[in-house]
């Protein structure tokens, strides 16, 4: 996949902050699946960010912040993801439906803004997952390796059906 490809395929219906627009955004990715499980089933799992790492390969070391026992609107957590050790604190909080969050190195301004957005399918859930990056590091890890962010989206997205449905 390449940015230009998933860009074609963007979700019109995510609330994206001006400045991580993804047509205007050095590194972008679209991934979407259906699940068969309910949205509620399947935020559950999303918002138990420490549990990541037991169905998710890509999320190592998850702590939330200040108390937080799952994300939640404003919480704060430091995790590893891509190999990089990342502060996220989430922006946009609406349950079962939407879940965006800002990433940055720690103590940095954001480069990254992940979204998680759910939309009920019948018994069904239909997730799609988009993520826009800004500055240097997302412009070099397009230039080195366009996919990339893509690829770990399909797997998590696929570890997530498993979780989900495995219930």
């Amino acid at each position: 996949m390449t940015m230009q490809s998933d860009l074609a395929t963007l979700a019109t219906d995510i609330h994206w902050p001006a400045r991580f627009i993804p047509e205007t955004a050095d590194l972008f990715s679209h991934n979407s699946l259906l699940i068969h499980a309910s949205c509620e089933r399947v935020w559950s799992h999303i918002v138990d960010a420490e549990k990541w790492p037991q169905w998710y390969p890509n999320a190592k070391d998850v702590a939330l912040l200040n108390g937080a026992r799952v994300l939640g609107d404003g919480t704060a957590w430091r995790w590893t993801t891509f190999g990089l050790p990342l502060e996220s604190r989430v922006h946009e909080y609406v349950p079962y439906s939407r879940l965006g969050w800002y990433g940055y190195a720690p103590g940095a301004q954001p480069t990254f803004y992940h979204t998680w957005f759910l939309t009920p399918r019948g018994a069904d859930c239909l997730v799609v997952m988009d993520e826009a990056g800004v500055g240097k590091d997302a412009a070099h890890l397009r230039e080195t390796d366009e996919s990339l962010m893509h690829r770990g989206h399909d797997l998590w997205l696929a570890t997530l059906k498993w979780v989900a449905e495995g219930q």
